[in-house]
């Protein structure tokens, strides 16, 4: 079983992903509860590839779509279509051909590309909205989803909620489906309760529970005075998930087998807005360049390099600017499972929009005083703060942030060592844990052109050790940047 395991995935799980694929080929109907930065998607699409469950389905959120796309051309031969307008009316034909073998669809997007009407007796949108005035039975999907051989529902507590339109749709996207793969950090978000969907979506609350009416009934009927009696029912509700559809790991527990630090990409898309003024900047700096690779004058050169380097630093301000959105629903969607994150950027445009959708975070940036920036890394430290928002160049050195294993950039600094030691504020004397590091970056933006370069190319990275944020200004650096960028 392992060496077909091996041979079908172009990358080589490790043994507790490996265990985790087989639970869910026994299974077929499952939920993968690992912490977060353990590999929940490798599992999941080594579950649908070793079955050769195609076309297969996954829901995500908006912020992971991209990710999920290029995880699935990375660690099989399959090809993954993202969901959008130009594909709103094909994706059938596609998938059908054989073009696509996986369709990624976000879940406010469920209705538009899978739902032909809703046959409730209050018909109007307002009243529906308002009221959730439809049920399972009321919805009309289209014929195609019966295309789907599995589905897979990323960070699923997110239809933790019977009544919600999301759920309802997932429920009936999933209904007679073979392999049904859930991920999630928290599957059981606040109580028992959550998980009655979720059991219901993977086809196994009646079979297994015996029913909403006894599941309510076995494990969320308890008085104050009952804590014994629900602590029973609690570990009685605990082994029978691990015994029919739940497998759960945590970094502590799997340490052994990974590295002391991971990386990981995040691909998104900018808001439509900022696309437009992006690609305009873009053409300017590329007709820039042009023009500076063709002047023989040394002095002339040397200006137009420094003019080119600003037209740098605004691509990068306005890949960030475009990324906002993205990263909330990122840090929502990991924040779900309940563990803290280290949130790096680096102007107070973007730390000001993330302080507004994130209100309870704390903060280090430069316009923080000593004090206050104290006050929010014992905060943090000490598990009152979730969330932390740091600016590269405030926080990028000295700071100990060892209370969360997780760090992610919304921004990222101009060279390799830059980024170690942001990364190092978790990866540091006193980490028990794999540090796990996110990168969000701007698809078809100067994001992975910078990123090829810090990560791939260490060589020509400053090694300065101090978190600075300025971009390297020595012609080798620049001359790597340049010819990335105009061969992207």
């Amino acid at each position: 079983m392992t060496t077909a395991l091996q041979h079908r995935l172009r990358v080589e799980p490790y043994p507790y992903q490996l265990d985790g694929i087989r639970f869910g080929l026994q299974k077929k109907r499952f939920l993968i509860g690992d912490e977060p930065g353990l590999g929940k998607t490798l599992q999941s699409i080594g579950v649908v590839d070793c079955a050769n469950a195609y076309p297969a389905l996954v829901i995500c959120p908006a912020s992971l779509k991209i990710n999920w796309q290029r995880e699935f051309e990375k660690f099989t031969d399959k090809r993954a279509l993202v969901l959008d307008n130009s594909t709103r009316t094909t994706w059938p034909y596609l998938l059908q051909m054989g073009m696509f073998h996986v369709a990624v669809v976000n879940y406010e997007s469920l209705r538009k590309y899978f739902v032909w009407d809703i046959l409730s007796q209050n018909r109007s949108e307002r009243n529906i909205k308002a009221n959730g005035a439809f049920r399972l039975k009321d919805v009309v999907f289209c014929p195609p989803v019966k295309l789907f051989q599995s589905v897979i529902i990323d960070e699923s507590h997110r239809v933790k909620d019977p009544a919600a339109q999301q759920t309802i749709f997932t429920k009936g996207i999933c209904t007679g489906k073979k392999y049904i793969a859930l991920l999630s950090g928290t599957p059981v978000v606040n109580r028992p309760e959550d998980l009655i969907s979720q059991l219901s979506i993977m086809e196994r609350l009646a079979p297994d529970f015996g029913g909403r009416g006894k599941f309510v009934a076995d494990f969320c009927s308890f008085g104050k005075d009952q804590e014994e009696e629900q602590a029973e029912a609690l570990a009685e509700l605990s082994q029978k998930l691990y015994e029919n559809c739940m497998i759960r790991r945590e970094k502590k527990s799997v340490l052994t087998q990974l590295p002391e630090k991971t990386r990981t990409d995040i691909h998104v898309e900018l808001d439509a807005e900022s696309r437009k003024v992006y690609d305009t900047a873009d053409a300017d700096l590329r007709a820039y360049l042009e023009e500076y690779t063709s002047c023989t004058d040394v002095e002339i050169r040397r200006k137009m390099r420094m003019e080119a380097l600003v037209k740098f630093m605004t691509l990068r301000s306005l890949s960030a600017k475009g990324k906002v959105k993205q990263a909330v629903d990122f840090v929502n969607a990991f924040l779900a499972n309940g563990k803290p994150l280290i949130l790096f950027c680096s102007y107070h445009e973007i730390v000001d929009a993330l302080k507004k959708a994130f209100p309870k975070a704390v903060s280090v940036t430069g316009r923080d005083t000593l004090v206050e920036k104290q006050a929010a890394v014992d905060s943090f430290q000490n598990g009152h703060a979730q969330l932390i928002i740091c600016s590269i160049k405030a926080a990028g050195v000295g700071l100990t942030l060892t209370a969360s294993s997780n760090v992610a950039f919304v921004e990222f600094p101009w060279t390799y060592a830059d980024c170690c030691q942001c990364e190092d504020r978790a990866h540091r004397i006193g980490q028990k844990d794999n540090v796990t590091c996110y990168y969000l970056l701007g698809r078809n933006t100067i994001d992975r052109v910078l990123y090829a370069i810090i990560h791939r190319k260490k060589s020509i990275a400053n090694q300065i050790m101090a978190a600075t944020d300025d971009i390297p200004q020595d012609e080798m650096y620049f001359d790597e940047l340049v010819n990335n960028f105009l061969n992207a």
